[in-house]
């Protein structure tokens, strides 16, 4: 007799310890799976809240440009208008007075002629720049090959382009954002990269609108652009992020510089 288990005693035992263990086995399975969902959750926390500041920071660099562009419109209006329709007046009132020799009339209305063609030609050029109106009228490809065509006109840069473009792909809007990008890419060249020569390609191939442009300028780090990269490229990814796009950047000092963009 004394201690001995019996058979069934020993099942029991057996059966215990089985589902002690099968416990044990499925608190740490709860542990494990808490936990890599804790760590799945916090990686999609993570990657809103960077999502968040890329956002953040893309509708900062829109109000800044458009701050620009608002205060480079107000000085515009400043010196080509108002200093030209002032003079308009003066003139105006000195014809009001009516104590002017034939000479001098002649003279003071020749003014006024001249100053109101300055201040017409004033007015388009800023209504040019706010909304190009060959762009409102026939299209993206229209003025694409107008604006390359100035800045070749000006000798101080030399652009080839091949624009495959069919009329009225993109919305208006989104074409007028593409209008801008391209604006700024050539600004950049100019400004930044010392560029004399660039290229710039559209085309459209099977639903996908894709734009390639390049320059052989000064070029620079990408490494060092990504952490302090300048209102016009973060203007370029705001616009582009607005048309749902994608975009793609290669240079290297004295490189040149390269992007390519997919809608």
């Amino acid at each position: 007799m004394g201690n001995s288990f019996s058979a069934e005693d020993k099942m029991i035992v057996i059966i215990f310890t089985v589902a002690f263990l099968l416990l044990v086995m499925g608190i740490a399975l709860l542990f494990f799976f808490f936990l890599s969902r804790r760590k799945i959750i916090e990686k999609e926390l993570e990657k809103k809240s960077l999502e968040i500041n890329h956002q953040k920071e893309m509708i900062q660099s829109i109000i800044i440009t458009q701050e620009k562009e608002r205060k480079r419109i107000a000085q515009d209006l400043h010196d080509d208008i108002s200093s030209k329709l002032n003079v308009i007046n003066l003139n105006a009132n000195l014809l009001k007075d009516g104590e002017l020799s034939t000479e001098e009339y002649i003279t003071v209305n020749n003014s006024i002629l001249d100053a109101t063609d300055k201040t017409l030609e004033s007015a388009r050029k800023i209504a040019h720049n706010l909304l190009p109106p060959i762009l409102d009228k026939f299209g993206l490809k229209a003025a694409l090959e107008e604006l390359v065509d100035s800045f070749n006109n000006s000798k101080k840069i030399n652009i080839q382009y091949d624009l495959e473009y069919p009329k009225k792909y993109l919305k208006p809007n989104n074409e007028l954002h593409v209008f801008r990008i391209v604006q700024e890419l050539i600004n950049n060249s100019l400004r930044h990269g010392k560029a004399q020569n660039t290229n710039l390609n559209i085309d459209v191939e099977q639903n996908i609108f894709s734009l390639n442009y390049f320059d052989d300028g000064i070029g620079f780090n990408l490494e060092e652009i990504k952490h302090k990269k300048g209102i016009g490229m973060k203007n370029i990814e705001s616009r582009v992020a607005l048309l749902q796009g994608n975009l793609s950047v290669k240079s290297a000092i004295n490189q040149g510089f390269s992007i390519k963009i997919t809608i």
